[in-house]
């Protein structure tokens, strides 16, 4: 589990459970929307409630530490895939996908991801190059050669490629925002703030698993 800004806030989402907020009820069109046709989320045995972000955006920075935290909060059978969002094939936004994916592969977003957000939204740096992404990830202790071999191999330019169809597919466009199972499409907007997204995808992460669970019961 990631680390990031534990210490910086007092998380509101704390104040409430996925079972609690399961129970309140919320409508199509009005708190979320009908995403179609379904995006793949590459996790077909759990309910996956995907956030997509950018390191760039101050609201991902600021949305952060309610996800780690609703994160801990999850029911077995739910999971948080996060999504670096790519539009129109930006170059600097390829270039923050890559350092998430890179980090990833390396399995060390822990303490990378924090660091991303660090470097550019505290200590003001400009992450525009690799030779910048290579600098934070180095300053967290990995190794500079590590770096490389995973930061420009065809794995990590794979799976840019895929966060940029799955931001297509979900017609995302503003960040945060967070997908439950490739269904459903939840925005700060229509939630009405943050907490308010993550009260819904709990919403509709219960109804998700209700579902496969009746499939589940039927097939058997």
């Amino acid at each position: 589990m990631l680390r990031l800004l534990r210490s910086v806030t007092v998380i509101a989402v704390a104040l409430f459970s996925v079972t609690v907020v399961s129970q309140e009820q919320y409508q199509e069109g009005v708190h979320y929307e009908l995403i179609e046709p379904t995006v793949h989320t590459g996790i077909s045995d759990k309910v996956v409630i995907s956030e997509f972000f950018s390191y760039g955006c101050g609201h991902c920075f600021n949305f952060e530490p309610l996800l780690e935290s609703f994160e801990t909060r999850l029911p077995e059978g739910v999971v948080v895939q996060r999504i670096p969002v790519i539009w129109n094939n930006n170059a600097g936004m390829k270039l923050l996908a890559k350092a998430y994916f890179a980090a990833q592969i390396l399995d060390v977003l822990d303490p990378v991801h924090g660091a991303m957000f660090t470097a550019i939204h505290r200590q003001r740096k400009r992450i525009a190059t690799p030779e910048a992404v290579r600098a934070v990830f180095v300053d967290s202790g990995v190794d500079a050669k590590k770096f490389e071999r995973a930061f420009n191999s065809f794995g990590t330019d794979s799976m840019v490629r895929q966060a940029a169809a799955r931001t297509e597919g979900a017609r995302i466009n503003g960040t945060p925002s967070l997908m439950v199972n490739g269904k459903y499409r939840i925005d700060t907007r229509q939630a009405g703030g943050q907490p308010n997204m993550l009260k819904i995808a709990a919403f509709l992460a219960d109804k998700e698993r209700a579902r496969m669970s009746t499939a589940a019961g039927a097939a058997e």
